[in-house]
């Protein structure tokens, strides 16, 4: 794992959207803060919010009005059920959708388990000049995602570009 040079570790909040975790069953979760302090990254904050569009946008709404947060991690509510609402409750608050994320995302999934990463419906995009992914719920879609394609993009000595350099200048008008 590439080491964060000086200067590039990132405040990173992660929710959990679920009915049924709680603090002593969120793998997911767990898999995503482990990861992103071993990156060098600040765990600013974690929660667990049910499957309730407008319970998402208030804890979102939140974080991104809150300058110490540049990076939120949501795992869970992606998926087809009535109640999976994650991407429905996130996208009216983006200022601008990062398409290839999803794509890509469902492009190595589909490597690991085939035709079911069709169901996905993994997102990201920036919010008042924070960095918002959108991962399934399970744990393994949330190692995939962070080993696979967020680790690098928060890693500012990443070539040939990465997002944690584009920070700065993501709330330019």
């Amino acid at each position: 794992m590439a080491e964060q040079q000086a200067g590039a570790s990132l405040g990173v909040v992660i929710m959990t959207v679920s009915d049924t975790r709680t603090g002593d069953n969120d793998t997911s979760g767990d898999t995503l803060a482990e990861r992103a302090e071993q990156a060098g990254h600040r765990l600013i904050e974690r929660c667990i919010v049910p499957d309730d569009i407008y319970r998402i946008r208030a804890e979102l709404s939140r974080w991104i009005a809150d300058d110490r947060v540049e990076v939120v991690l949501t795992t869970g509510g992606t998926g087809l059920t009535g109640r999976d609402g994650t991407p429905e409750a996130i996208t009216p608050l983006l200022d601008k959708m990062i398409d290839g994320f999803g794509e890509v995302f469902r492009a190595i999934s589909f490597d690991e388990i085939g035709t079911s990463a069709l169901q996905s419906r993994a997102i990201a995009g920036v919010a008042n000049g924070t960095v918002v992914f959108c991962l399934p719920g399970s744990t393994g879609a949330c190692r995939t995602g962070w080993d696979r394609l967020i680790r690098e993009q928060l890693d500012i000595g990443n070539r040939p570009c990465n997002l944690a350099e584009l920070m700065p200048r993501l709330r330019e008008s």
